[in-house]
């Protein structure tokens, strides 16, 4: 429901609860650096203007005549103000108090659930939760918003003020031209901020490339003449990404990603081209140098902006695939129609050519870091690793160019996730043709899991998997340059010929043929019934008594209690009891003439072998109770 001011009446309103540490958080931190907050206001007044061109699209009226879209800065020495004014979409009453009464209305909690308490790192995070408005406070004690939506009638404007300390007035008030003025009233010692001069410096370093004028008082006029213009545009208006690359140096793109895609920090890669023929387009595309806060947040939408022939049209997750959603950047289509809606965007054959080759630019982008900057694709790998390998379950028609990227761990990198897939392959024991890998909650769970014995004795590599979404990797990955991937934690294993030693192999086939073993079998399996499908001789174990193991084709322990602590309902599924014959505690099973005792020590090695890849005691009092009994025994 909308809610209405009634003319001439002023509300005190509160900020919602955590602003007023948001705002000392924003005014502190970033008071090192605080001619940013020119940057953001400017930004915000370009976002405006950017709002208003597409509305106008459908409905030309609300240009109200006036369709030469700029921002202006003003300053009135005598009063202290300076003034940001733009002529774009303006705000209703209920946007102003959405957009600017609530501190980044869509993510406050996870906004500070991430705050580290490092000033430093907390302030590199505010960019991303999008409360650039609030760094006016920099440099003001009070700031006065007077705004108006396009189209509306002139008594609709919205008058908003606040000091920053917790409340806001909010009023109606009359405005005559459309869009918004933000009134800063500057604090004592900050007049630097009242010099044009200053000003324009600070719009040529961080809004040069904007592409929109932004115009100033001609302060150097001569009233007799004429000619002379009222104002002068103090920056190029000219969108950076229609610059031939010969033009810009890395200063200039990475200050064009700082100051319109919202960032404080220089983005870690960028790539920029522009393609030709039946569907031409340009892309500027940056890799962020740090994760946003909400990239696992499934309602975040993509930080890339589709223009038609430089004019905004949208910025959403239809322009890059969910695996790249940390992507930001610019795709301008001069071929697209200007009227192009979210509908026709996902019907598009244009948009889907589009978007494959700005996926094609941005794997190559991380492809040239990890072949030629190394320490860079490190910095990427922590930040985004994990995202990158839902590539290849959701993009399969580069599924191969994606794997080639991925890292891993392995028994051999000490935890590091540094292997990729073509240098394991490259390191297979001879007469090895499978890629082995082990997935757990964990790496300290994988890494000293039993399942892992035989392959660390004939020095096999396997793959340490422990990210939530290596499960769904390797389900949708089968295999990788002809190597079929296999887990070491399901099926009856065969080494096939790997680092063959007869004599332990003969070994097993006659243990295999053991009859007091073959009735310790039978008698642990009846024993465990309803917990086990099967119990076998492993060739797996070289050291453990007993480990876990579910069928080739069904689902694994972890990926179960994974959909589990999901809330999905999973179909009951038995795991197999494998058994290292050679463990002493086997032996003394095979030696056991008290059925109760042989129950206890059989539950015992099932239940530590649960433990031991990361499940849980359906029943944990029984098991410390068999434990108990069995240390008495031994007094």
């Amino acid at each position: 429901m909308t809610e209405t001011i009634e003319k001439n009446e002023k509300q005190t309103l509160g900020f919602e609860a955590e602003t007023k540490q948001v705002l000392d958080l924003v005014i502190h931190s970033l008071y090192s650096n605080k001619e940013i907050f020119l940057r953001e206001l400017v930004s915000n007044a370009s976002d405006a203007a950017d709002k208003l061109r597409f509305a106008a699209l459908s409905d030309e009226s609300l240009y109200e005549a006036d369709g030469e879209l700029k921002v202006r800065l003003a300053v009135d020495k005598e009063a202290r103000t300076l003034t940001i004014s733009d002529n774009g979409i303006g705000m209703t009453v209920d946007e102003v108090k959405k957009n600017i009464g609530t501190i980044a209305h869509s993510g406050t909690k996870k906004f500070f659930e991430s705050l580290t308490g490092d000033e430093s790192k907390d302030s590199q995070m505010i960019g991303q939760f999008g409360v650039g408005f609030y760094s006016g406070f920099i440099v003001a004690d009070k700031v006065t918003v007077i705004t108006r939506k396009a189209g509306e009638d002139k008594a609709t404007g919205v008058k908003w003020e606040s000091s920053g300390e917790g409340e806001y007035t909010i009023e109606t008030t009359e405005k005559e031209a459309r869009g918004t003025d933000v009134i800063l009233h500057l604090k004592e010692g900050e007049d630097e901020f009242l010099e044009s001069y200053r000003l324009q410096s600070i719009v040529h370093k961080f809004s040069e490339h904007l592409d929109i004028p932004i115009v100033m008082k001609n302060e150097s006029k001569d009233e007799e003449k004429e000619d002379e213009p009222d104002d002068i545009t103090v920056n190029s208006a000219t969108a950076l990404w229609t610059k031939a690359k010969s033009e810009l140096k890395e200063e200039d793109y990475h200050e064009f990603y700082k100051q319109t895609l919202h960032d404080y920090q220089d983005p870690l890669a960028y790539t920029h081209s522009k393609v030709e023929g039946t569907n031409e387009y340009t892309l500027l595309l940056y890799v962020p140098s740090k994760a946003p806060f909400d990239m696992w947040d499934r309602e975040a939408t993509s930080g890339v902006k589709l223009y038609v022939k430089r004019t905004f049209i949208m910025e959403g997750g239809e322009l890059m695939p969910r695996y790249l959603r940390f992507v930001k950047g610019i795709i301008d289509s001069d071929s697209l129609p200007l009227n192009v809606s979210r509908e026709l965007l996902q019907q598009s054959k244009q948009i889907d050519l589009l978007k494959a080759g700005a996926v094609k630019k941005v794997l190559s982008l991380i492809e040239g870091l990890s072949k030629k900057h190394p320490e860079k694709f490190d910095i990427f790998w922590a930040e985004f690793g994990s995202v990158l390998k839902e590539g290849p379950i959701e993009d399969t028609k580069n599924k191969d160019q994606i794997a080639k990227l991925l890292r891993f761990a392995s028994t051999k990198t000490d935890g590091k996730q540094t292997l990729t897939l073509p240098s394991y392959i490259e390191n297979m024991q001879e007469g090895q043709s499978k890629i082995y890998y082990l997935t757990g909650s964990a790496y300290a769970t994988v890494k000293n899991s039993p399942h892992l014995e035989v392959f660390k004795k004939k020095g096999i590599e396997v793959l340490l998997l422990t990210d939530h979404v290596d499960e769904w990797l390797v389900q949708h990955m089968p295999e990788f340059d002809g190597k079929t991937l296999q887990s070491v934690a399901k099926g009856d294993l065969d080494l096939g010929e790997v680092n063959k030693d007869d004599a332990t192999d003969e070994t097993t086939d006659d243990k295999k043929d053991d009859e007091a073993l073959n009735s310790i079998l039978e008698q642990i399996k009846t024993t465990l019934d309803g917990k086990v499908k099967d119990v076998r001789v492993s060739s797996r174990l070289t050291d453990s008594p007993a480990c876990l193991v579910a069928d080739e084709h069904e689902m694994g322990a972890h990926m179960e209690r994974i959909m589990k602590a999901a809330g999905q309902d999973m179909p009951a599924s038995l795991p197999t009891f494998e058994i290292n014959a050679d463990h002493a505690l086997i032996q003394r099973l095979k030696e056991e003439t008290d059925d109760e005792r042989f129950a206890d020590l059989s539950n015992l090695l099932f239940e530590q072998a649960l433990l031991s890849e990361g499940g849980q005691l359906e029943d944990p009092a029984t098991f410390v109770q068999r434990l108990n009994k069995l240390l008495q025994s031994l007094l």
